[in-house]
């Protein structure tokens, strides 16, 4: 069994804190030295050297004492983006509001404010710059399966299977999944491709053999709370990772708070909200976003509109049925990138979907021009579209706009969908767009429904821009 920590935690540790290290001195040396530039030339007295150096090593050990206290260099959030984000924000404002505080209290000189003005915006700044450097990498190495977790899953197969699945899914959290405990198959049956290595009863003993350093008990009541509470206690000391998986899913973490009652961790899950103040922000944030963009977008547009005459014949705009917030239909415009025959030329294509589902889509559609793939390749031929979102019709960012044929077969789970005001973009656009299957961008699109928030869609507006640059699935 794993006696310590595995080496690639460690080194990965060690990198971070020599980043914090390296941009906590800079940040803070650079604080003084602009604010001795800026005060000097104005005759004012200025501390002497020793009190400046040992004010910015108070600051700095301060600053460093705050990111460890909290845990900003835990294992359990290697990679995972927002999480390290936000404890490194936390730590930082912590220690400035700390060293505001003292300053107001004990030292009102000039010259420290101008350095905290500096060393904050520029040490939150790099650290979360830096964060974002070792994620990537840790990342392209999780992709050739290094750095990773050697995970055991322990439950009932249907549990178990659910979770495998999730985990295929998303490789880059780096769960490697070495193997499955069950009190059935064992050592003859696979659980989504994961061989089950023993049975609950040599759950421990699997762990060792195999070098794991996480166990997952997938929801459910295969393992009994206590048998659960056992197993925690084996592992101490062991550098093994303890980890209940409950049944939840595609839940975002801002609707879950852990209440613990009679020593029960109990699960508070909040209902998702369609009205109020967030969505009279997120109206706000679309038109304020889209009043800026507007002059750049238009231009974009008339260039395109004259290479869309020269290359075929036709209108420029395009404007189809689609239904928006709570199924009511709306004209959505794009630009045209079929010819003008394309829909005559619908019911001879149907037999060739590869949309798996209710989406139509086809990788070679021969109804799309040259200009149309171009445009299609770099979604240029969605930029009308700020004027549905003007016109109140349309987000930025919410789920796919479905055609009434589609919207006709939706069950009540997929008429989710139309909670919301549908989007230019959204999770499905840069998860893969056309390469999703039908499943796929349903539950992309629920899991949007259900937890947007402002800070989300300026993720995802985020990875569009770059999506955009760099496409791949869009046909």
């Amino acid at each position: 069994m794993a006696a310590q920590q595995p080496a690639w935690q460690k080194r990965y540790s060690r990198k971070l804190s020599w980043t914090d290290f390296a941009v906590i001195v800079i940040s803070v040396f650079a604080g003084q030295a602009v604010s001795l530039l800026r005060l000097a030339p104005a005759g004012e007295m200025l501390p002497s050297t020793t009190n400046r150096l040992v004010f910015s090593a108070l600051l700095a050990a301060g600053w460093l004492i705050a990111l460890a206290v909290y845990d900003s260099r835990n294992p359990a959030v290697f990679g995972t983006g927002p999480e390290e984000y936000k404890r490194v924000l936390n730590s930082t404002i912590v220690t400035f509001g700390i060293a505001a505080l003292l300053m107001l209290l004990f030292d009102p000189a000039e010259i420290r404010r101008y350095s905290v003005y500096v060393t904050l915006p520029l040490g939150l700044f790099l650290l979360v710059l830096g964060r974002w450097a070792w994620r990537k990498r840790l990342h392209r190495q999780r992709r050739l399966k290094k750095n990773t977790y050697r995970t055991i899953i322990a439950g009932d197969r249907e549990h178990a299977e659910s979770l495998v699945k999730q985990l295929h899914s998303n490789t880059l959290a780096g769960f490697e999944l070495v193997g499955a405990a069950s009190n059935t198959g064992v050592g003859s049956d696979l659980v989504e491709g994961v061989p089950i290595v023993a049975g609950y009863d040599r759950l421990l003993s699997a762990i060792e053999e195999l070098d794991a350093d996480t166990l997952i008990v997938a929801g459910g009541a295969a393992l009994p709370p206590q048998r659960i509470r056992s197993i925690g206690w084996e592992l101490e000391g062991r550098h093994v990772d303890l980890i209940v998986a409950s049944s939840l899913t595609d839940i975002a973490g801002p609707r879950i708070h852990v209440r613990p009652v009679a020593g029960l961790p109990l699960i508070h899950v909040e209902s998702p909200e369609f009205t109020g103040w967030r969505y009279y922000a997120k109206r706000v944030f679309d038109l304020v976003s889209t009043v800026v963009v507007l002059p750049l977008a238009l231009l974009i547009v008339a260039v395109l509109a004259v290479v869309i005459k020269i290359d075929s014949p036709g209108p420029v705009f395009f404007r189809q049925m689609r239904m928006g917030l709570n199924g009511r239909p709306f004209n959505m415009f794009k630009l045209r990138s079929m010819r003008e025959d394309a829909d005559d030329a619908l019911p001879g294509l149907l037999d060739r979907s590869e949309g798996n589902g209710v989406l139509f889509k086809i990788r070679a559609d021969p109804r799309v021009t040259r200009v149309g793939q171009f445009m299609r390749r770099h979604s240029l031929d969605e930029l009308p579209q700020l004027f549905n979102v003007l016109r109140g019709e349309m987000s930025l960012v919410g789920p796919r706009p479905p055609l009434p044929r589609e919207a006709s077969q939706y069950d009540d789970r997929v008429s989710r969908r139309l909670l919301v005001r549908p989007g230019i973009s959204g999770l499905w656009q840069v998860s893969g767009r056309s390469d999703l299957s039908w499943e796929e961008s349903v539950r992309l699109d629920l899991f949007y429904v259900e937890n947007w928030s402002l800070t989300g869609d300026l993720l995802i507006l985020w990875r569009t821009l770059r999506t955009v640059l760099n496409p791949e699935g869009a046909y």
